[in-house]
């Protein structure tokens, strides 16, 4: 399970870059879009809520959040499609893309010179998500026994100690309740997010190898359609300090 949300860490840390960028707010609107079509009240509908919490935890002005919200009921909006692209990188590691676009070819297109550009190859569909199991992964703040006995008490499935906080595992359909009891037990959510987690993980040893991955991942979340990446690679972190 570490090696997805190590890249989540790795992403967040860079997400300033992102935000100065602008390009992060496109992203998000397009989520927030797709899922206001199961309904405009982020108090009903979760999927809805979560998109909402990432685009303030970027700093999106309200006026664009309830604007993409509106843009469900455009007939621009309603071209938009979801499309799950699957691939290998470096290293024969697994990766999984999910995109919001209104062109399919174009993402396509897109996506596959990210991967080709840096020693990746798409797949086929099928080939690479059966090495995922798709969880709830909540980012807190602490960790320790404190965390440890909330995730229990909220009924979370793991429980994965980082060196900046906790990493908490739930059932899909859990995800919004145990967000919540989370927080009402006083603990700090930094992230939450459906993801797609790794049942074995690649271990990578080299800095160099390490660094054509993540140049790989990063030019795959710089795709103007892409939402979200997946990965399983686990890479330690004085390697990690070595290429980041």
């Amino acid at each position: 399970m570490s090696g997805h949300s190590k890249w989540s860490t790795i992403k967040r840390q860079k997400g300033v870059k992102d935000a100065a960028r602008g390009a992060i707010f496109t992203k998000l609107g397009n989520a927030i879009a797709i899922a206001a079509r199961s309904g405009t009240d982020p108090e009903t509908n979760f999927a809805l809520r979560l998109a909402i919490d990432k685009a303030k935890a970027a700093n999106m002005p309200q006026a664009n959040i309830q604007r993409a919200i509106d843009r469900q009921k455009d007939k621009d909006a309603a071209q938009l499609q979801e499309i799950t692209y699957e691939g290998y990188g470096p290293a024969g590691v697994a990766i999984i893309v999910e995109c919001t676009t209104d062109n399919v070819n174009r993402t396509y297109s897109d996506v596959r010179v990210a991967f080709t550009r840096h020693g990746g190859s798409l797949a086929e569909k099928g080939s690479v998500a059966f090495q995922f199991d798709r969880r709830g992964m909540i980012s807190v703040e602490q960790k320790g026994d404190n965390v440890l006995e909330a995730a229990i008490n909220a009924g979370a499935e793991d429980v994965i100690e980082e060196d900046h906080g906790s990493i908490i595992y739930t059932e899909a359909k859990s995800l919004g309740r145990i967000r919540s009891t989370l927080i009402d037990s006083g603990l700090n959510v930094l992230d939450v997010e459906l993801a797609y987690v790794p049942k074995n993980t690649v271990s990578i040893e080299n800095s160099e190898v390490a660094a054509k991955i993540l140049r790989l991942m990063e030019a795959l979340e710089d795709v103007d359609d892409v939402t979200n990446t997946f990965v399983n690679f686990d890479i330690s972190e004085t390697i990690l300090a070595q290429v980041t």
